[in-house]
């Protein structure tokens, strides 16, 4: 039986290398850029900076904490430098991998976090660009069940607009998550107030910008080589173009080109479309 090719993990995979090789450390988070010049040379900082923001809003500890979405591990890595207990809660199979090499102390479920089946207590259910990813009537009741009582749930996250209206008349845009107004009427029927909160949406619009140019480049790249390819080999031309069909869909080679040439993924889209928030919820 011929395997599937695991695309997703392999592009997890060269990502967290090019980052890694880039910064040093395999954040997978924006970056918070009041006072830096967007360059990649600034990327590490941006990405520092972006935590030492959200590590403002943790409560007093040792916190036993939660990490949903942990991504590679490098936020639970931090936490536990701090003192605070970590358990992770990632589906993907590689990035479970990376936080057991990443966050060595912290326990790894890989899982969904609808599939979780811990019990707690914990101090802290945080959701570090991971709540966009959760169904509302999901994650909150969820976490009411989780936490020990005077426990809270922090979020740093993309909310959508009342600008956007769908990928399908809209077309890919930046960002993403639940809208403010349906996150707005959950938190209204749910056990938990806003506690704190902080829009941070022009800070991290940057990320966009810088993010979309490091596509550019390898976009030139690969269009310069395939017109190279295809004005000198115009058969090898063909025949890798059928290869590349075998393991990509049409739709996924039009997203893919968007994404490598396209001109719609920029700062000012995101912040159209968007709202970056930092949120603390407590008990009511």
């Amino acid at each position: 039986m011929t395997k599937k090719i695991d695309t997703r993990a392999v592009g997890l995979d060269v990502g967290l290398a090019f980052i890694r090789w880039l910064t040093g450390a395999e954040n997978l988070h924006y970056g918070l850029w009041t006072g830096l010049e967007v360059t990649a040379g600034n990327l590490r900082a941006a990405q520092d900076a972006y935590t030492a923001k959200l590590f403002g809003y943790l409560p007093a500890g040792p916190l036993r904490i939660l990490d949903i979405g942990g991504g590679a591990g490098e936020t639970a890595k931090k936490l536990l430098a701090l003192g605070h207990s970590v358990e992770i809660v990632v589906p993907s199979p590689f990035l479970a991998e990376r936080c057991r090499q990443t966050a060595q102390g912290a326990k790894v479920n890989e899982c969904t976090f609808e599939a979780f089946a811990g019990s707690g207590p914990y101090d802290l259910c945080l959701f570090s660009e991971s709540f966009q990813y959760i169904p509302l009537d999901e994650s909150l009741p969820k976490c009411a069940r989780l936490l020990a009582p005077g426990g809270q749930v922090l979020i740093a996250d993309c909310f959508r607009t009342e600008a956007y209206k769908s990928r399908s008349t809209q077309g890919p845009q930046p960002g993403g998550g639940h809208r403010l107004t349906t996150f707005a009427s959950a938190l209204e029927g749910s056990a938990f107030a806003i506690e704190a909160e902080e829009d941070i949406t022009e800070a991290v619009a940057p990320s966009i910008d810088l993010e979309q140019a490091l596509f550019h480049v390898l976009g030139h790249g690969v269009t310069r080589v395939s017109d190279e390819i295809r004005s000198k080999r115009p058969k090898s031309h063909w025949a890798l173009a059928k290869g590349i069909g075998l393991f990509l869909s049409r739709k996924r080679r039009e997203n893919l080109m968007e994404r490598l040439t396209g001109t719609t993924r920029t700062s000012a889209a995101f912040h159209k479309y968007n709202r970056y928030r930092i949120i603390r919820l407590a008990r009511r």
